[in-house]
């Protein structure tokens, strides 16, 4: 769901960009823990990737690759949630230029799609899907957390700042698709299972369809991933245009 991706990247939050730092900027203390967090974060991505590729030479298949790196994604996908308290509770409000209910949306739906979606139907961890989403995330991730640390360290390369805002044209979209597909892949077993639903009657006079509530989660793609989608398309057009502008008038 990062469109929720979106396997994708996420909205623009970066810690980074040197004007919103003028603004007001974290301190020095503040600043070396995010760079501590930021590496800690790239590397663990890292091992995500190497995971993939060391299991698909060990298989000579890309089918079920997730299980050769389930743990890792689970530790790494959770541990944004830590970030989004630090963005939204103490350094985003004044800082970064985007949405905190479309960064936090995203977020969390990739947080509920590892857990509520992924770990729960067990059925659906050998779906191609699965691998769509896990690569999509995983070379996102790789990618936005090495610009944060370098932006951090006010020494951003060229070349991560153009993958940050370029490659997401074609990982949003792959993302999404396999985030999409894999919800869809789980909604039969749900519905067998009855997983997490709660009928009537009982004490507490409520009931909960988790079947139904899937469905909806797939229906809100439709107005959050086109607003992630274009708001990161305006970001490369300031952004890579500024840098531009910025190389000829040196």
């Amino acid at each position: 769901m990062a469109a929720a991706g979106s396997g994708g990247s996420r909205a623009d939050n970066g810690y980074g960009g040197q004007q919103a730092r003028r603004r007001r900027g974290p301190g020095a203390l503040a600043t070396g823990y995010l760079v501590i967090y930021n590496v800690v974060m790239t590397a663990g991505w890292l091992v995500i990737a190497v995971g993939l590729v060391r299991a698909y030479l060990a298989k000579g298949s890309y089918h079920s690759l997730y299980y050769s790196i389930e743990k890792p994604l689970k530790f790494f996908q959770t541990g944004a949630l830590l970030e989004e308290y630090l963005l939204i509770a103490k350094y985003l409000p004044g800082i970064v230029p985007s949405s905190v209910v479309l960064t936090a949306f995203q977020v969390m739906s990739r947080v509920f799609l590892t857990w509520a979606v992924t770990h729960s139907v067990k059925e659906v961890q050998t779906e191609d899907s699965v691998l769509l989403f896990v690569v999509a995330w995983t070379i996102t991730e790789i990618i936005r957390y090495s610009f944060y640390t370098f932006s951090l360290l006010n020494h951003l390369p060229y070349l991560i700042k153009w993958a940050r805002y370029t490659l997401f044209i074609v990982l949003y979209p792959m993302g999404v698709s396999g985030e999409l597909l894999t919800i869809y892949a789980a909604l039969p077993f749900v519905r067998q299972s009855g997983l997490y639903s709660i009928s009537l009657p009982n004490k507490y006079n409520f009931s909960f369809d988790y079947y139904t509530f899937l469905i909806l989660v797939m229906i809100s793609y439709i107005p959050i991933f086109p607003q992630l989608y274009f708001h990161m398309l305006h970001q490369r057009r300031k952004v890579l245009s500024h840098t531009e502008e910025h190389k000829k008038s040196e």
